[in-house]
């Protein structure tokens, strides 16, 4: 909806119409699954009945934002602690989720689009924020930023990653200098005073077990579990970049500077950066912690501390080690899907295709498909080693001991995964060229001038390459099968018709992987 902030904050009236569509249509997309807040509504009851609730929503919004006042309702918080990893008895090894009042969050939710397309408008937002953003993921992340990586190796410079993180980044947000951050990007006193009053007098509890704990004050950071706090986050992080030389990439907290550091005056400049980061964490109440350095020339330090040297991080939940090799992520990742399948094997006593499929799809395949455009396979043994994983799954199945791999693929109508992989490609492709992740592809594509008479019209350069690691890269790999696509599968008007051109034509062709 194209509802200007201001006329939302002056005109609620004026603009009644517009925002009741908005708002019925989000009472009726509401996930029911979800759980309920402190105040006990549950998801379902405002679905069920949104035709009955529409209008006392509405005055209870629109009072709401024009008053500045929240209801105290929406200030309270369950705590639910989700262990991350370590050692079970530290709580700084547990994440906290708050679950809030569902209704609050509805109208969360609209503030949120408003601020957002605010922000979209006025290109407010960096371009090098992938977290908690529309049409960018943690594998948008990892492919602009190794995009520059792979090229800077192939290139023969060298090049040093460091991998930084802030400690208890949503907790320990300051209110006060948040909301000066808010003010200062241009948005109306009266939606900065609304969450001014959102952010005061916030209460919360942790609940472990259905056991609850005792009222406590939150003093500082912008919830967690909420609709509008990683938003609020991403503005108060947005010039983390300001001063600094070298590539920056974000994913909400997650940050990531690399550079080339072929002379002293690199790995000067380099320093340079890391002091500049500092001062900007001190200034906003921020402490950085270092995650480890990669490829490091020369010894850094961060507020004083020398930083270690490591030759494989984990990077938004994938393995990359200095030679942005991926065979530790293909071994990591089939170790978590056999784990998977075999509590399933031992859990499960149906072996019905239509029992153990599902499952192998809901819970085996992700762990060998996350962000795979940026670390698909290139080794032999690598892709072998993924492959395993659904040959021992589609075993399971009754009927299919006897059959080939092949013969099972086909009964079962799944694809082989390095198929499956190549298919990724070309619809990840598409995202990039036409669809949704368009804003990104300048920077990762070049577009061939069309004189030519053979193709189709959206043909990219392909880039040049000296280095296995480039070669295999997903913005150089993907380029040749999506230059050889047909021009009625290429300007296919929707995703959906994309795919299925993609997969008649990959079966007329027999293609099954990119011939490594």
């Amino acid at each position: 909806m194209s509802v200007q902030i201001q006329l939302l904050c002056d005109g609620l009236r004026g603009c009644l119409r517009e925002y009741w569509e908005q708002q019925h249509h989000e009472v009726h997309t509401i996930n029911v699954n979800k759980a309920p807040g402190p105040d006990g509504i549950h998801p379902r009851v405002l679905r069920e009945l949104g035709a009955e609730l529409q209008w006392p929503l509405f005055l209870i919004f629109s009072d709401s934002l024009s008053s500045g006042m929240v209801p105290r309702d929406w200030k309270k918080a369950n705590v639910i602690p989700i262990f991350k990893k370590g050692v079970r008895s530290q709580p700084g090894n547990y994440r906290p989720v708050s679950l809030t009042s569902v209704v609050g969050k509805l109208f969360e939710g609209l503030l949120r689009d408003h601020i957002q397309n605010y922000v979209v408008e006025n290109a407010i937002m960096i371009s090098n924020q992938h977290g908690f953003m529309k049409d960018r993921s943690c594998q948008t992340n990892l492919i602009a930023f190794y995009d520059e990586v792979s090229k800077k190796l192939d290139s023969g410079d060298a090049v040093d990653i460091i991998y930084l993180d802030f400690a208890k980044a949503f907790d320990t947000v300051p209110h006060k200098r948040l909301l000066s951050k808010l003010r200062s990007i241009g948005l109306s006193e009266v939606v900065c005073t609304w969450i001014e009053n959102w952010l005061q007098d916030r209460v919360q509890r942790v609940v472990v077990n259905g056991t609850f704990s005792t009222w406590n004050k939150v003093l500082s950071g912008v919830p967690q579990g909420s609709v509008l706090g990683p938003l609020l986050f991403n503005l108060f992080i947005n010039d983390l970049g300001e001063g600094i030389m070298s590539n920056v990439s974000v994913f909400a907290d997650d940050t990531k500077l690399c550079r080339p550091v072929n002379s002293i005056q690199d790995v000067t400049s380099l320093q340079q950066d890391l002091d500049q980061l500092a001062i900007w964490a001190a200034k906003w109440q921020m402490r950085v912690m270092h995650l480890g350095c990669k490829n490091m020339q020369a010894p850094y330090t961060l507020n004083g501390t020398a930083l270690g040297k490591s030759i494989m991080e984990k990077d938004l939940g994938v393995l990359v080690d200095n030679k942005l090799g991926c065979s530790k992520q293909c071994q990591a990742a089939a170790a978590r899907a056999n784990k998977v399948l075999s509590c399933i094997k031992r859990g499960i006593d149906s072996r019905e295709e239509g029992v153990i499929l599902p499952l192998y799809r809901a819970l085996v395949r992700p762990h060998l498909e996350y962000a795979v455009q940026f670390w698909s396979p290139v080794l032999k043994r690598d892709i072998i080693e993924l492959e395993r994983v659904q040959r021992r799954a589609t075993k399971l199945v009754k009927g299919m001991e006897s059959l080939s791999y092949e013969e099972r693929l086909a009964k079962l109508g799944l694809f082989t995964l390095e198929k499956r992989r190549l298919r990724g490609d070309m619809i990840t492709m598409y995202k990039y060229i036409k669809g949704s992740y368009n804003n990104l592809s300048n920077v990762l594509f070049t577009s061939r001038s069309f004189q030519q008479t053979r193709g189709h019209p959206l043909r990219l350069e392909e880039g040049r390459f000296h280095l296995n690691i480039r070669k295999g890269f997903f913005t150089v790999r993907a380029v040749k099968l999506w230059n050889s696509l047909p021009e009625s599968v290429v300007l296919a008007d929707t995703l959906y018709n994309f795919k299925k051109g993609l997969d008649g034509f990959l079966a007329s062709e027999g293609i099954q992987g990119y011939g490594r």
